[in-house]
């Protein structure tokens, strides 16, 4: 029996359930936190239906899966209904990783009306995608990834309290192929599998942290690349579980080292060109108004969509000046230092925005460049000039918010995010982050355990 992979037709996943090498599929959709959440099927009785239901609450939930009250989309008083999962079969492909198993993405629908469910993550990303289309363009993108690697399992690591973990390497292994080496018995699996499961493999390489990685995927339009996101990292975890370790994409899993980003690099392209290339001087880079443009967008709005890029409590303690993240929002031509990186030159020109963590959700984060680029774009909004030195040092520079509450409180407020995503989505991801902030708020902690336990 030979070895499948890659992407899928409905044909050919006919063929293969019928040859009795795919026996599961894994019908998925993303929910707040990204977390993939979905049935698996019979593999000849997912060619029979097509697709499924689930039950709305999940679009209300916690981390803890409780259904939290106060939405207006889903509640008690509504009782939690179903929705409909719609699987989008250009996301068709062998789940490698597992045995015997195809994977596919959906779209979430009203039951009723069988229209976009607005407040799910992917169709607050095609919204914003049919806006550039409506404008004549189409996004290109990539996400960069960072993770730490644990010898102990989920299971062990859960057991200990997350406490006191070994890391697969014990030194800083920044470009270390000595140090890289010996986490190959997780990386190495986790790129073959990607590059099986239909997600083209660029690279890997050790981070700044002790354990710390990074795994990179080819770049692809912005709703494939959102897509492989997400299945890179239900790959990693997966393939994690089955070696009994454990990979964390917290933003910042331990004080004094390194956190982990998800750098975004983002292009508007028309009629098959970047439409970030030209010929215009903008201090050390060469480019167009449309770039010049949705630089100045990007900028001005990280403010009001702040929550999109750090959607949790952890998120913000990476922000820490001399870390390699971004505290400050100002934009330099490969320079590490600034929130915003401008990389490439010509057909390759791109921006890369270093502010969001690990942690994020890619529908979200790649919904919420678009709108505020394609606003820079139709308001030409000029960005302020090129930063040359070290941004930490430049203590005027506007700050990134500083907590997940200031974050919050800036998003519901926002007029912009309110054009752009309109009042349903706000209130309903302020509620979502409101919530999270109130459950730390009444949470004891490891920290005030130590620090107050003997000496208060």
């Amino acid at each position: 029996m030979t070895t499948i992979h890659g992407m899928l037709t409905v044909e050919r996943l006919t063929e293969l359930v019928a040859q009795g090498q795919i026996e599961t599929v894994a019908v998925v959709f993303t929910d707040h936190y990204g977390r993939f959440m979905g049935k698996r099927f019979d593999a000849e009785f997912f060619l029979e239906s097509g697709d499924t239901h689930a039950c709305d609450y999940l679009l209300t939930v916690d981390m803890e899966m409780e259904p939290v009250p106060g939405y207006k989309f889903a509640n008690w008083e509504l009782g939690y209904g179903d929705f409909h999962l719609v699987p989008d079969m250009n996301t068709l492909r062998v789940a490698s990783w597992l045995d015997k198993t195809a994977l596919v993405l959906c779209d979430v629908q009203n039951d009723k009306t069988h229209q976009l469910v607005s407040v799910a993550p992917r169709s607050i990303l095609r919204r914003q995608l049919d806006r550039a289309a409506q404008l004549g363009y189409d996004g290109m993108a990539a996400s960069e990834l960072e993770y730490y690697i644990f010898e102990e399992s989920y299971k062990t690591a859960a057991q200990k309290g997350h406490a006191n973990l070994d890391p697969m390497g014990w030194y800083i292994e920044d470009y270390h192929m000595l140090q890289g080496a010996r986490e190959e018995k997780f990386t190495a699996v986790a790129r073959r599998h990607l590059k099986q499961s239909g997600i083209p493999v660029e690279n890997s390489k050790g981070e700044w942290g002790r354990g710390q990685h990074e795994l990179n995927i080819r770049y692809a339009d912005v709703l494939t690349m959102a897509d492989r996101h997400g299945i890179f990292k239900q790959c990693l975890k997966e393939v994690a579980d089955q070696l009994a370790v454990s990979v964390t994409f917290m933003a910042k899993p331990n004080s004094g080292q390194a956190g982990s980003s998800c750098h975004i690099h983002l292009s508007l392209w028309q009629n098959g060109r970047n439409a970030f290339d030209g010929n215009k001087q903008f201090g050390p880079v060469m480019g167009s108004d449309i770039f010049r443009w949705f630089l100045g967008g990007w900028m001005a709005h990280v403010p009001d969509v702040m929550v999109f890029y750090a959607p949790t409590i952890n998120s913000y303690k990476r922000y820490e000046d001399g870390s390699w993240a971004p505290t400050r929002i100002a934009w330099s031509y490969d320079n590490r230092t600034a929130g915003f990186r401008v990389v490439g030159k010509g057909q390759s020109l791109r921006i890369e925005c270093r502010i969001p963590g690990a942690d994020v959700n890619p529908y979200l984060a790649f919904a919420a460049a678009l709108a505020s680029g394609l606003d820079g774009v139709a308001n030409q909004t000029e960005p302020p000039p090129v930063f040359e030195g070290d941004v930490y040092k430049a203590q005027t520079l506007p700050r990134v918010p500083y907590t997940l509450r200031e974050a919050t409180d800036l998003f519901a407020a926002s007029d912009f995010a309110r054009q752009v995503f309109g009042d349903d989505i706000v209130d309903h991801y302020a509620h979502f982050y409101r919530t999270e902030q109130a459950l730390y708020d009444t949470a004891v902690t490891d920290w005030e355990r130590k620090r107050y336990f003997e000496r208060i």
